[in-house]
């Protein structure tokens, strides 16, 4: 508050509303006399006006109308300023008739003095924004800093898109006389936008003919404004923008715009996420608000990549208390500075510890009681819990079963498990593992915590994901590794699989393993050669692509359900479920078996030896078909 009666913009601004308060008053009154005011109007004029004059400025000021950056007049600012005037009016009215009983003065002229302070402040206001957003002119008085400024040449710049995306970034290059972009042209596909104007900025179409338009406007550099597009399309927007030879950046998707609001700031180079083909996923917010808004949350595996995300995402429903648990110090540290720092959350609390340690997760679930858990907790990558069988088996099915056990003596109202498509007809430990957590899960007698779990494929920029390891490759000149010409996964975004996540448990009754619809397998192979394609290379040519074999466990081809699985559609389209069914929804003797079972797999696990290990997961899962043994623990 202080710093701003060091502005000297400020001043001005109020200097020039005083001068505007008093012409208003004086108008008002000459149109209420026809022009021609009497000598004892004046009078009044003369005693009214200091008064009039104190109580705006102090209401102007109290309504924050000085706040503003009056080059960037919005209508909010003209809605708080219009407050500002009625109640300054009804101020001085409420004062004249407690005084004076307001007899000899006018209403007429106190309503005609309320419409011109706001017709005269607004359109002053106006006027700074036309003078300011001119392109590098404007009034030098305004901004010192363009005393010392030099001539610069600005790039030109051509937006894709000419929608509210494209007008958010127009916007605020214009508003900024700093900006070093000069937005020249705008393009886009509907043809009934050709020839109009978006904020004085021309609009052609359709973009096929992108080339032309770049020649035609003297393009410097090309910027996809069109945050909705996917797949295909952009595919062949990208095509088009590499072939026009000039550098061109994106804006984030609609999916990672949670507010849908758009700036300079969010502009990037296009990435492989862009072509990937992911629509945004409608969410029922209000469902997922009944079972998040107010409530304490826990999340295991607060700090991996899906865990982080899952945090960000339930804090747009304001919970009343949030659990990180993980058990790495840094990830933890890592994720609990960065909720603080964006959201500013309050009711964050950070475990650090293990899932599968019953002492200390009876301990963290008695003090703060979380109404609902969200596992993501797992050793995930496939060839290292390959060779390291006995902690995937203790974090993955031992801290599971814990973790469930402990919920549900603690009274949680729904706990939504994380699983995986290489859960389904396993090649693998760290698949068969979660395959085992999904049948004790379905296994439980049903109580008063409804128990579900969601299975995905891959998601994009995880830990361990294949784009940061191309990304890297392609950085020291390749080669890009990939295990088979062949190879394909189901991919998804973090976004994406996270709101999904809380989707599903929002919908879950108890006992159902969701689906997400993951859409159609990616070949890698074919990433590999989009990514050295985005990154300005020509594959096998700039970087050569490189088969090093399957990796132990790995599959050729994931899939997200086993053939004679039920799986039926639900009222969400991305969304698909396995009901859990037959006696065990009901024989408590199915949770018995399980729990014996995993007993013996710990058992197993802890002697080390990786045949025993293979076994004893055959025996749970029988449709698990491991590799041959590979050396390890």
């Amino acid at each position: 508050m202080l710093q701003q009666f060091k502005n000297r913009n400020f001043y001005i601004i109020l200097v020039g509303d005083v001068v505007l308060f008093a012409a208003s008053l004086i108008l008002a009154y000459g149109l209420r006399f026809s022009l021609e005011i009497p000598g004892s109007e004046w009078r009044q004029i003369v005693l009214l006006l200091p008064w009039l004059l104190i109580i705006k400025v102090a209401v102007f000021y109290a309504m924050g109308v000085y706040r503003g950056m009056w080059r960037y007049t919005s209508v909010p600012d003209a809605i708080r300023l219009t407050k500002a005037s009625i109640i300054a009016t009804l101020a001085i009215m409420t004062a004249l008739t407690l005084v004076h009983q307001f007899k000899g003065f006018s209403r007429s002229v106190f309503l005609a003095d309320c419409i011109f302070t706001v017709f005269f402040c607004s359109g002053s206001r106006l006027i700074i924004r036309v003078l300011s957003t001119k392109k590098r002119g404007g009034l030098k008085f305004w901004d010192r800093e363009d005393e010392d400024s030099l001539p610069v040449r600005h790039v030109r710049l051509l937006i894709i898109g000419a929608g509210d995306a494209a007008a958010s970034i127009i916007r605020e290059i214009q508003g900024n006389p700093h900006s070093p972009y000069d937005v020249v042209a705008c393009i886009d596909d509907d043809l009934r936008k050709h020839g109009q104007t978006l904020l004085e900025v021309p609009v052609r179409a359709p973009i096929e003919r992108l080339l032309f338009y770049v020649n035609r406007f003297q393009v410097d550099e090309i910027l996809i404004a069109m945050p909705s597009v996917v797949g295909e399309t952009m595919r062949q927007i990208v095509s088009a923008c590499k072939a026009s030879g000039l550098p061109f950046k994106t804006l984030p998707s609609l999916g990672s715009l949670v507010d849908g609001k758009v700036t300079v700031n969010d502009v990037r180079n296009v990435e492989y996420e862009d072509i990937l083909g992911r629509s945004p996923v409608q969410l029922d917010h209000a469902g997922i608000g009944r079972c998040l808004t107010g409530k304490t949350v826990a999340v295991t595996g607060a700090g991996g990549s899906i865990g982080s995300e899952l945090c960000r995402q339930i804090l747009r429903f304001n919970p009343a208390v949030l659990v990180l648990i993980e058990s790495s110090e840094f990830n933890l540290h890592q994720i609990e500075q960065e909720l603080r720092r964006e959201s500013r959350f309050e009711g964050l609390r950070t475990v650090l510890g293990r899932v599968q340690d019953r002492v200390l997760m009876a301990n963290v679930f008695d003090r703060y009681r979380p109404q609902v858990v969200f596992h993501a907790a797992a050793c995930k990558h496939v060839p290292i819990v390959e060779l390291n069988r006995r902690e995937g088996i203790l974090n993955n099915v031992l801290g599971s079963l814990t973790l469930m056990d402990v919920a549900e003596e603690y009274g949680v109202e729904r706990f939504v498990q994380v699983s995986t498509d290489k859960a389904v007809r396993p090649t693998n430990v760290m698949g068969a593992s979660k395959r085992v957590v999904e049948m004790a899960l379905q296994a439980r007698v049903p109580g008063k915590t409804r128990f579900m779990a969601v299975r995905f494929g891959n998601v994009l920029g995880s830990s361990g994901s294949v784009i940061p390891l191309f990304q890297r490759q392609i950085q020291t000149g390749g080669p890009v590794t990939v295990t088979h010409p062949d190879i394909t996964r189901y991919f998804m975004m973090i976004p994406e699989a996270c709101q999904l996540i809380l989707q599903a448990g929002a919908m879950g009754e108890g006992g159902e393993i969701f689906i997400l619809e993951m859409g159609t397998p990616v070949k890698i192979a074919d990433m590999a050669r989009d990514m050295i394609r985005l990154s300005g290379k020509v594959p096998e040519q700039d970087i050569q692509i490189v088969y090093t074999g399957l990796r132990p466990g790995e599959k050729l081809h994931e899939e997200l359900i086993t053939q004679g699985e039920g799986i039926v559609a639900t009222a969400h389209e991305k969304i698909m479920v396995l009901r859990r069914d037959g006696p065990a929804a009901t024989d408590a003797d199915s949770d018995r078996r399980i729990r014996a079972q995993i007993d013996r797999l710990v058992q197993t696990a802890d002697t080390f030896d990786a045949g025993q290990v293979k076994d004893t997961l055959q025996d749970i899962v029988p449709e698990y078909l491991p590799e041959l043994p590979a050396a390890g623990s």
